[in-house]
């Protein structure tokens, strides 16, 4: 006669680690793994402070991502204390060394006093909206959460800022910045997809929120309708968590990077020129700036606009779209950004380079003796950094290496 399933119940229990809420509570800790193995509509209904969810449904699935360490003391629970009995087993068999399962439950947690939290959930629109990021371990619900409260700025609603705001819109991200003076004009839109031939005339942070807000109702899109310049550069910059620059013109790249390193804020800088694209992150105190690289502007003569020297329209949107990419990395707290790395792509070749770079300790703004302390409004360059750039970004990566 075959066991039944108290018979089986029984031998797991056997054999399974339990410890009751006040045991579990005083070894709670950084050198712990906490797993809730319950389903969603459970977790959702409160969980015990610093838990990852595994769902038993997905324990196989998930386990190595979401508890990575198997030399760690693992502790698992459910609703209470059946299936987290189960799911110890199952990690066990996986290779896990000392697992634990909280005896009674989360019930018996609660019913003991002990400290839980209920978590932000996503409205079952956005569940739906964002389901290929909730698959994702490193992004998830929190992470999710996370970029829906999560601020960026860009500099620019042409061709670099159409891209990048168009993929973070699309990803969640809570509130857009978009700083643009200028209006759509027909030779943008071959490459600025933020605006259409209807909108030509009309300012480009109006064209840019329409865009944006069409796509994803969950996004607030803020319009600055004005130049970057020393009186308001820290009145649009303070609230934002992240920076995209898409500028197209030297003085605004530099009082962007002053300001920057003022308020600790990390830029995603694009640069595009013919069929050339670079891409870095200067995040202050981590990795060079702006001007470790390049202290002073170029001469006028040097920094041809795109009118003058043109681009290929594809071209900003590899770079946009890798400015965006780099972005959700920084908001997520996720991957290796590219701190001290200059990423430079050719569209003819279809190739990456990558150049690394190292901040210089003489540098005028973040160096150990900054001798600019105070804002400067540069004058009488023209329109696009991007000749200059393309002509002096190797010496200036060699000058850093």
């Amino acid at each position: 006669m075959g066991s039944t399933y108290r018979d089986y119940f029984a031998q797991l229990k056997a054999k399974v680690h339990e410890e009751p809420p006040q045991r579990v509570s005083e070894l709670l800790g950084p050198d712990i793994q906490l797993g809730d193995v319950r389903e969603k509509n459970e977790w959702d209904e409160g969980f015990i402070p610093g838990a990852v969810h595994v769902p038993k449904s997905y324990l196989e699935q998930w386990a190595e991502e979401r508890l990575p360490d198997k030399n760690k003391t693992t502790i698992l629970y459910c609703a209470g204390g059946v299936r987290s009995v189960m799911a110890a087993d199952t990690l066990a068999k996986l290779g896990y060394r000392n697992v634990i399962s909280l005896a009674g439950g989360f019930n018996r947690w609660k019913d003991s006093g002990f400290k839980w939290e209920k978590p932000e959930t996503l409205s079952s629109e956005q569940a739906q909206r964002y389901s290929r990021h909730l698959l994702i371990p490193q992004v998830g619900e929190k992470g999710q959460q996370t970029l829906l409260r999560s601020k960026v700025l860009l500099i620019g609603a042409g061709g670099l800022g159409s891209p990048a705001a168009y993929y973070l819109a699309a990803a969640g991200v809570g509130t857009l910045g978009i700083v643009d003076s200028d209006v759509v004009d027909a030779t943008n839109l071959q490459r600025q997809i933020l605006h259409s031939t209807e909108r030509l005339g009309e300012p480009k942070v109006d064209s840019a929120k329409q865009t944006l807000e069409a796509l994803n109702p969950d996004v607030k899109v803020v319009g600055y309708r004005e130049r970057l310049t020393s009186e308001n550069i820290d009145r649009i910059i303070a609230d934002y968590d992240v920076v995209i620059d898409g500028a197209d013109n030297f003085p605004t790249r530099y009082l962007l990077n002053d300001a920057s390193v003022k308020w600790n804020k990390p830029v995603v800088h694009g640069s595009i020129y013919r069929f050339e694209g670079q891409v870095t992150v200067f995040k202050p105190h981590e990795g060079p700036c702006y001007r470790c690289l390049f202290h002073q502007p170029p001469p006028p003569e040097l920094a041809p606009s795109c009118a003058e020297a043109g681009v290929l329209g594809v071209l900003p949107g590899v770079i946009g779209t890798i400015q965006a990419n780099e972005a959700l990395k920084l908001l997520l707290g996720i991957g290796e950004p590219l701190v001290g790395r200059y990423l430079l792509f050719d569209a003819l070749d279809a190739t990456f380079r990558e150049v690394k770079l190292r901040r210089d300790p003489k540098c005028p703004v973040c160096g150990e003796h900054p001798t600019i302390t105070e804002y400067i409004d540069y004058e009488g360059f023209c329109a696009s950094p991007g000749e200059w750039e393309a002509q002096h970004k190797l010496q200036g990566a060699a000058a850093a290496d």
